[in-house]
C-alpha cells in the first residue's frame, strides 16, 4: 500500500511542480564544470534518459552562472543553480535562467545580501531551496547541543526559514541532511512537523555506488515510507546517473512510482547450471529502455523457476544447456541456453498483454 503524504505547499520548478499531491521528483546533480557547456549539455541529456526530472549544476563563479543560459536552450529538465557564499552568483544565475536556487543563508551573508537575492528570485517567479547540512551547522547551535544532531540540524534549517519568511518570502523548498542514516532520519521526522514547504530528501556524503545506494536506500526509504518527503537526490560518489538509477528504483520498491519493466532474479544457488548473473545484467540493460509495465523473472533452474517466476508476467528459467520461457508461471517453450536472451527479446518486443 502507498503510504499517506504529508501534505506540504506546493511550488514550481519550470514545468515540473512538487509538493502537496504530485509526484515525488527524482533529482540529480551534475559533476562537471558548468562553465563547460558540452560536457554539462552531454551529462544532463544522459541523466534526461535516465529518468532524471530536475537537474542541479554548482554555480561555483560567474562563467558558470552565465553558461545556465546556453546549457538550458539543449536540456528539457528545469535546472536549479546551487550557490555558495557569494550572493551575486545566486542572482547572476537568476538572472541568466535558473528555474531554481538552492542556497544555505547562513553563508551568504548579511540580511541585505539575501534581501537581494530574494527580490531577484521573486522579479523571476522562482523558488528558493534553503539547504542545511549537518556539517554547516552554525557555532551557537554547536554550543548548544554539543555536537551535531538532528535536533541541531532542524533548529538551523528554521532560523532560516522564518528569515525568508520575515523577509516576505514563502516559494520554498527546505532540506535538512546528513551522513549518518538514522540522525537524517530524525531530522526529517522533526522538520515535517515543524514547516509545511516541500521536502528536498537525500542522505548527504552518502558514498560511492555501492555503500551510497546501501545507505541512501536505506535512509530515503523509511523517510519516504513516512509518508515525508517531495523530491530525493541519491548522493553517490560516481556517474551520477546511478543516482537517477537508484533513486527511481527506491520509488519503485515503496509502490511510490509505477511504470517500466520490473526485473527479478534469484540469487543463485548450487543447482544453477547457467551464468545466471550475468543473464540477469544483461535482461536488466535489454528491458531498461522498453515501455512496458510488466515483471520479468530471470531465473536458474528450471525445477523450481516455473513457480518461482510465476507473480512475474514473463521470465526465462535456465537448466543445462537449454532453458524455457515462463508466463504467469508456465512453460510456454524451450530454447538453447544461447538463444534464451533472444527469445525474451522477442517476446517483449511482439508483448500483448
Amino acid at each position: 500500500m502507498e503510504p499517506l503524504r504529508n501534505k506540504t505547499r506546493v511550488i514550481r520548478v519550470g514545468d515540473v511542480y512538487i509538493g502537496g499531491d504530485n509526484p515525488i521528483v527524482v533529482q540529480s546533480m551534475t559533476n562537471t564544470k558548468t562553465e563547460d557547456i558540452q560536457s554539462t549539455v552531454a551529462q544532463i541529456r544522459r541523466l534526461e534518459e535516465a529518468g532524471c526530472e530536475v537537474v542541479r549544476c554548482a554555480i561555483p563563479n560567474v562563467e558558470s552562472a552565465k553558461a545556465i543560459r546556453e546549457i538550458k536552450k539543449q536540456i528539457r529538465i528545469p535546472l536549479v543553480g546551487d550557490i555558495h557564499f557569494d550572493y551575486r552568483l545566486a542572482i547572476a544565475a537568476i538572472e541568466n535562467g535558473a528555474d531554481k536556487i538552492r542556497i544555505n543563508p547562513g553563508n551568504i551573508g548579511s540580511n541585505e545580501k539575501i534581501k537581494a537575492v530574494i527580490e531577484k528570485a521573486k522579479e523571476y517567479d522562482i523558488p528558493i531551496r534553503v539547504g542545511v547540512n549537518s556539517g554547516s551547522l552554525e557555532k551557537h547551535i554547536l554550543e548548544k547541543y554539543g555536537k551535531v544532531t538532528a535536533e541541531g540540524i532542524v533548529e538551523s534549517a528554521m532560523e532560516k526559514v522564518r528569515l525568508m519568511e520575515e523577509l516576505d518570502f514563502t516559494n520554498l523548498a527546505v532540506s535538512v541532511k546528513s551522513s549518518e542514516v538514522l540522525m537524517c532520519i530524525e531530522a526529517h521526522e522533526r522538520i515535517a512537523k515543524a514547516c509545511d514547504y516541500p521536502l528536498h530528501v537525500g542522505i548527504t556524503e552518502a558514498g560511492t555506488v555501492y555503500s551510497g545506494n546501501i545507505k541512501s536506500s536505506v535512509g530515503i526509504g523509511i523517510i519516504l515510507n513516512q509518508g515525508i518527503g517531495n523530491t530525493i537526490r541519491v548522493s553517490l560518489t560516481g556517474d551520477p546517473v546511478e543516482e537517477i538509477k537508484t533513486g527511481i528504483m527506491i520509488l519503485k520498491a515503496l509502490g511510490l512510482r509505477k511504470g517500466g519493466i520490473e526485473v527479478i532474479s534469484c540469487p543463485t544457488c548450487g543447482r544453477t547450471e547457467i551464468d545466471l548473473i550475468k543473464l540477469a545484467n544483461e535482461v536488466e540493460t535489454l528491458v531498461a529502455n522498453l515501455p512496458l509495465d510488466i515483471k520479468v523473472a530471470v531465473m536458474g533452474c528450471v525445477v523450481n523457476g516455473p513457480g518461482e517466476g510465476r507473480e512475474a508476467d514473463i521470465g526465462i528459467a535456465g537448466g543445462k544447456g537449454e532453458g524455457v520461457i515462463i508466463k504467469k508461471g508456465k512453460v510456454i517453450r524451450k530454447v538453447k541456453e544461447e538463444e534464451l536472451l533472444e527469445a525474451l527479446r522477442c517476446e517483449l518486443l511482439n508483448w500483448e498483454s
